[in-house]
């Protein structure tokens, strides 16, 4: 699933037309890296969610068959949160055979290769989080990882959770429909033992300013001379 609903509004003026995945960085949008990227890991079937100027998705992204994949959308009213707008689609994500996705928020670009992330055996355990070294304008960090894989929510040297992450259906158990920030229903998870983390020492950008969009998008750019 890849999480767009947002209305990007630290992004305005770009936002106020076009919504955030839809930004260009490095001659195409922002999501279409994330569907080259899934595509290229096995992934065949996504789920987008969208609010704001959500047409304009579908409309760029049709049924994804172009891209060599199958396209769902979960349409969103208005912005349920990240956890909201993940339970709204749990029935487009989940079945009786499968209950791991794969979710990544529409607004990060990254190298991490996501055919690396695979469900754990442990029946404990309720996600996988993708944690990357906290950027300048995130020094706290978000969760502190263990040498033995887990994450907890406090800890002496924080990283900060990548917006990549494989979640298990049972996670959101018991959650009435609505708005829903996903990092609490993490931390009760961690405070269970039930989360464990991946550090990816790669690159990674967080698309949350116009700046930062204009940063990704030199950093993609061919080198002088190619």
């Amino acid at each position: 699933m890849i999480l767009a609903a947002g209305k990007g509004e630290r992004m305005r003026p770009l936002t106020l037309t076009t919504p955030k995945p839809l930004l260009p960085a490095g001659g195409q949008p922002l999501i279409v890296h994330h569907l080259e990227r899934l595509r290229a890991a096995g992934f065949r079937q996504i789920v987008i969610n969208h609010a704001w100027l959500g047409d304009q998705i579908e409309a760029a992204l049709g049924d994804g068959a172009r891209y060599g994949l199958v396209i769902t959308y979960s349409r969103e009213r208005e912005p349920l949160e990240t956890a909201g707008g993940i339970l709204q689609a749990l029935p487009l994500l989940t079945d009786a055979e499968q209950d791991w996705f794969l979710v990544i928020n529409g607004d990060i670009w990254s190298d991490f290769d996501l055919s690396g992330l695979a469900p754990p055996d442990d029946e404990n355990l309720q996600a996988v989080l993708v944690m990357v070294d906290n950027p300048t304008h995130h020094p706290a960090g978000d969760f502190h990882l263990h040498g033995n894989g887990r994450l907890v929510a406090e800890g002496d040297r924080r990283l900060t959770f990548s917006g990549i992450s494989l979640l298990r259906r049972d996670l959101f158990e018991g959650l009435s429909h609505g708005h829903h920030r996903l990092a609490p229903i993490l931390k009760a998870a961690m405070a269970k033992n039930q989360v464990i983390g991946v550090h990816h020492r790669g690159r990674w950008f967080d698309i949350g300013t116009p700046a930062r969009l204009a940063e990704l998008d030199k950093a993609l750019a061919p080198a002088s001379g190619d």
